[in-house]
């Protein structure tokens, strides 16, 4: 019989380790307090763009995987991920209250001497000092901690080929998640402790936004001295070692990278270590939306009345989601300007009460913020173009 493991959390993370692991013989249970979720799930659609109707569809005729909104699912699984957000709150302070609730949730249906493990980004000492309290030591709940590596959209790398990091509490507990994750990941890395790998997470998203930030400010010199800092950057990534490429945007969006690093630093503040590189990287990025807006004006002359298309809203090309979008911001900066701001993204159509809106011709100025694969730039004619990925 197939091992039965429950998956809480059927989003961008969830879905995709779910099909995964029904797909390579196990009875998967995606658990998900969204009933439509779960009825859509059921029918063998697809929420989540990386995967397809046709993975859900094939799963489920398989009797590898369902979808549940009962936690009482999770008795008779011999593992259970959580793979719930974690995301900041109004003051940008790490927010666990959909981990503790769905912990709890979990612990009172954990077969005894089961695994849990945890996939959500979180600060270092949580698993250890606020999970495993949440479980208990009555049913002997073995616990491991393995942060999820999902970039979506990304077609090169994905769950099965991306390296998986690994670290339980107990020697037990991480050689029970490396089994689990071997049977569909080509590679299982086990780390030294929990805290090392909740760190190295942090360390990886901090690690690209530091970059992203400094790359934005160096678009900024490049643009006050009159050179294109896409060529600056192709001149530089000749050198074959000691440089990545990075590139310019409007800000940073997405469930990591604005996210992740917050969490890093808010733990340093708390133990009073330096977080400065952190603060300022989230400094610079946040700044970027009125940055394009000052462009914009010096383009114009001034905002007031002005027609403005902002091509591209979801936080990178290729995706619908919006969260932490940078075009957001970006919006909402030229409009307390004065522009009559539109949008238009093929995969976003509908956001905040708005439609996206054709292209065309006859706007003022176009901005470029993450337009999508495909998108036909020749409907919008003569019209001035302010690209914020480069060459402003």
């Amino acid at each position: 019989m197939s091992k039965k493991i429950a998956v809480v959390g059927q989003g961008y993370v969830g879905l995709p380790l779910a099909i995964a692991a029904a797909e390579s013989g196990f009875a998967v249970v995606g658990i998900d307090i969204n009933e439509a979720q779960v009825a859509t799930l059921n029918a063998g659609l697809s929420p989540v763009g990386d995967i397809s109707d046709a993975e859900i569809a094939h799963a489920i005729a398989r009797g590898t995987y369902r979808a549940s909104s009962s936690f009482s699912d999770i008795e008779g699984c011999e593992i259970t991920i959580i793979c719930v957000p974690t995301p900041l709150d109004a003051e940008h302070a790490p927010d666990l209250g959909a981990l503790e609730s769905a912990t709890r949730s979990v612990a009172a249906h954990l077969p005894p001497g089961s695994l849990l493990i945890v996939e959500s980004t979180i600060a270092p000492g949580t698993t250890r000092g606020v999970v495993a309290p949440i479980i208990g030591t009555e049913k002997q709940i073995e616990i491991a901690y393995s942060p999820e590596r999902i970039d979506p959209s990304n077609k090169q790398w994905n769950i099965r080929n991306t390296p998986k990091l690994v670290a339980g509490l107990t020697p037990a507990a991480t050689e029970r998640a490396v089994d689990f994750y071997s049977a569909f990941i080509n590679r299982v890395d086990r780390g030294e402790s929990v805290e090392v790998i909740e760190v190295a997470k942090l360390l990886e998203n901090s690690f690209r936004l530091i970059n992203i930030s400094f790359i934005n400010e160096i678009a900024i010199f490049c643009q006050r001295l009159g050179v294109d800092v896409r060529d600056v950057i192709k001149a530089a990534s000749t050198k074959p070692y000691g440089f990545m490429p990075f590139f310019p945007s409007a800000g940073v969006g997405g469930h990591c990278i604005p996210v992740d690093p917050s969490y890093l630093s808010h733990k340093a503040h708390e133990i009073g270590a330096p977080s400065r590189f952190i603060d300022l990287a989230n400094d610079v990025n946040r700044s970027m939306p009125a940055f394009f807006a000052g462009i914009a004006m010096g383009k114009l002359g001034a905002l007031e009345g002005k027609r403005i298309l902002v091509v591209g809203i979801a936080y990178k090309p290729g995706v619908s989601d919006m969260r932490e979008s940078p075009a957001i911001d970006l919006i909402a900066e030229l409009r307390s300007r004065g522009a009559a701001v539109s949008w238009h993204d093929t995969l976003v159509k509908e956001w905040a009460g708005e439609s996206s809106t054709p292209l065309t011709s006859g706007y003022d100025l176009v901005i470029f913020a993450n337009p999508h694969p495909g998108t036909d730039i020749s409907l919008l004619g003569q019209t001035p173009v302010l690209d914020t990925r480069g060459g402003y």
